[in-house]
């Protein structure tokens, strides 16, 4: 289940990262409504000239249609929260179905790096000793970009303002 409770005392950062989705639930309706229409008429045209298999595949094509607009908005529910405090850098993915995954980072040893491609692609990941997590797959790349700026600068804000770093060793 997502953390819809406010952030712990303490956070210095919090970024909930949602998949981008352009159509809102009225232009869905919009949509369906009108190619609901659009096929029935054309549907009634070929029923009309004999063609009585078109008219089925007319209302297959809009069940389509529909199944995957209802699939990409259940998949639309899938985020991640980053969460920074002055102790802990806490990455939660959510998934669509509502599964959560964990994973806390000690925001002094932790690195983000950019990875620019030669294509323009960009890709976001944490490091910490030796291990990288992937995350920012809902942003596009120049959201990773900006969202890499932003971050950074949070994780050298904590680094320069807290106490001396303990020391982690590798698990």
């Amino acid at each position: 289940m997502p953390n819809n409770q406010s952030s712990e005392p303490g956070t210095l950062f919090r970024a909930v990262l949602h998949p981008h989705r352009s159509l809102s639930k009225k232009g869905f309706l919009i949509v369906m409504l009108f190619l609901g229409v659009v096929s029935f008429i054309a549907g009634i045209a070929f029923l009309l000239m004999g063609a009585w298999p078109v008219f089925g595949f007319f209302g297959l094509d809009v069940l389509a249609v529909y199944v995957a607009f209802k699939l990409n908005y259940r998949d639309a529910k899938a985020h991640e929260i980053i969460e920074i405090t002055p102790s802990k850098l806490l990455l939660t993915k959510v998934t669509a179905k509502g599964a959560t995954q964990s994973i806390e980072f000690n925001p002094y040893w932790v690195r983000l790096r950019l990875d620019e491609m030669p294509d323009g692609r960009a890709g976001l990941v944490f490091i910490l000793h030796g291990r990288e997590t992937a995350f920012g797959n809902h942003l596009n790349h120049d959201e990773r970009r900006d969202f890499a700026r932003v971050l950074g600068g949070v994780l050298a804000n904590v680094r320069s303002s807290g106490p001396p770093p303990v020391f982690e060793p590798a698990v």
